[in-house]
Order: structure tokens, then C-alpha cells, then sequence
């Protein structure tokens, strides 16, 4: 496995592949992989001829005051992880490789990117969409494979690839759980013990959600209402929001119908926790 920490070599590599008509697969992450960046680099794996995965830290959609210079970072263990998958390439580039000074171009898109973690973390999308974008660039791969714990962040990249044009297929992976149904992230590393045990009240709403609009249930309010009285119980996680948006466009409903998104985002301790459920809910 080749590890590339340059823009120009990356693309000659991805060019290469792709005029011997290998198929592409890109899987974009911040690092400190888990079992979820796993399962994408295995689901691009199973689909791809060259698999490439992007490795970092993106100082952009980090704001003031947010975890930048304490996220997690083990590059030799990355890379260990990674090659067991089967990945062929990293895309390692610092940090004046991405942003060469003066750098003045971002991506901004509007809309979704104003609500649910945008709301709570201003210029946050904006970041993800520049990088993203110059991801989309310097790999010019097929497919690129996303991960729907983010749920937010895979509607902001499929709407940015369709109106920008970017030739390339955005696949969205189911949400890879523990045991007690959270959610992984690598921030979860931030949590202390009774902090993750009082986190599997989060999974605990999203499936109180599943079961009222299996049982009937239409009023997206009361649904809401319902997790934050569980959620209530746990006075160790405190929530940022917990809201019933519309698949397109996460614009927030009052009476559920088609694909609907129960997403949350909680404080726990030192972690920002986001989990979400789609249900698909009939007239």
C-alpha cells in the first residue's frame, strides 16, 4: 500500500488507474479509523479496482474553540488498519499541501447546510464542501463512499456533486453500531465510563422514534417530544437538538410522509455526539 502526501502525484496515480479502466473508489476521512471507516473501505473494496483512501484533518470545519488540535491522530496504526482492509493508496497531504498561502476559494452550500449541525456549528459545511471539492479534484475516483451517521454531510456532498458537476457517484453506507447501539465515531475516545454508558439513551430515542411511526404514530412533534423526555433521564448527555427533517432537503416537518430523518446531536462530557435514523413512512 502507497502512502501519497502530494496533490500531483495522487492525481497522476488516479489518472493512471483509470486510463488502464480501473474503477475508482475514494473513502475521504479525518483518520483514528474505526470499525465504521472499515466497513466503507471494504464496501469501495468489493466495488472498486483501486481504492483510495484520504486521510486529514481538515482545519476548515473545525470552528474557534473546537476540538482541532486535540482530535485523535494514529497514523501508523491508520495505516495498519487500512492496508488489512485491502486499500491500495493514502492520500496523506499536510495541511500547506491543501491550503497553499494565500488561500481564498471555499464552497459554500446553501440551504441544508444552515440547519441541524450546521445551525450549531457555523461555516462547519463550508469547510467539509471545500475539502470535499478539492477531494473530488486531486482523486478523480468513480465512487466515493460516505457514511450515514453523518447523515447531514451525505445530503451537502450529493447536492454539491450534482450542482457543481462532479462526475462521480456518492455512496451512503449504513451507520456502523457498538454492541449497545452507538453509534461509531472517534470521538468517542473522549468519553469517560459513565459518560458512554449514559450514551445509549441517544440509540435508545432514535428506536423509540422507529417504534411510534411503526405503531401509527404521524405527529412528528410528538415523536420528538418522546426522545427528549427519555434522553431527559440521562442527565450526563444534553442535548443540542433533536429534530424530523425531510430526506431532500432536511427541512424540518410537522406531519411525517416519505423519507423522513429523526436526527440528534447531544454533549457528553467533552464529546459532540450526532446519531440519526431514516424511516420511510407510508400516506
Amino acid at each position: 500500500m502507497r502512502i501519497i502526501t502530494t496533490a500531483g502525484e495522487m492525481r497522476r496515480t488516479v489518472e493512471e488507474r483509470r486510463s488502464a479502466g480501473e474503477t475508482v473508489g475514494l473513502v475521504p476521512t479525518m483518520g483514528f479509523f474505526h470499525r465504521g471507516h472499515i466497513s466503507l473501505m471494504r464496501v469501495a473494496r468489493h466495488e472498486c479496482g483501486f481504492v483510495v483512501v484520504s486521510l486529514f484533518v481538515n482545519p476548515t470545519q473545525f470552528a474557534p474553540g473546537e476540538d482541532l488540535e486535540d482530535y485523535p491522530r494514529d497514523l501508523s496504526r491508520d495505516v495498519e488498519m487500512a492496508s488489512e482492509a485491502g486499500v491500495d493508496c493514502i492520500f496523506h497531504p499536510r495541511v500547506e499541501e491543501m491550503y497553499p498561502e494565500p488561500y481564498l476559494t471555499y464552497v459554500a452550500v446553501e440551504g441544508i447546510t444552515e440547519r441541524l449541525c450546521g445551525a450549531a456549528r457555523p461555516g462547519h459545511f463550508r469547510g467539509v464542501a471545500t475539502v470535499v471539492a478539492k477531494l473530488f479534484n486531486i482523486i478523480p475516483a468513480h465512487r466515493a463512499y460516505f457514511g450515514l451517521k453523518d447523515a447531514q454531510q451525505v445530503q451537502v456532498i450529493r447536492k454539491m456533486a450534482r450542482d457543481l458537476d462532479f462526475d462521480i457517484h456518492i455512496v451512503a453506507c449504513p451507520t456502523v453500531r457498538e454492541e449497545d447501539g452507538l453509534a461509531m465515531s472517534s470521538r468517542n475516545i473522549y468519553l469517560e465510563a459513565k459518560e458512554r454508558e449514559a450514551t445509549t439513551v441517544l440509540y435508545r430515542s432514535l428506536r423509540l422514534a422507529e417504534r411510534l411511526v411503526a405503531q401509527g404514530e404521524r405527529d412528528a412533534a410528538k415523536i420528538t417530544e418522546g426522545m427528549r423526555a427519555l434522553i431527559a433521564q440521562e442527565p450526563l448527555v444534553q442535548p443540542e437538538y433533536i429534530e424530523a427533517v425531510d430526506w431532500e432537503l432536511l427541512a424540518p416537518v410537522q406531519r411525517l410522509r416519505g423519507q423522513v430523518l429523526f436526527a440528534l446531536a447531544a454533549r457528553v462530557g467533552k464529546a459532540r455526539l450526532i446519531d440519526n435514523v431514516l424511516v420511510e413512512v407510508e400516506d
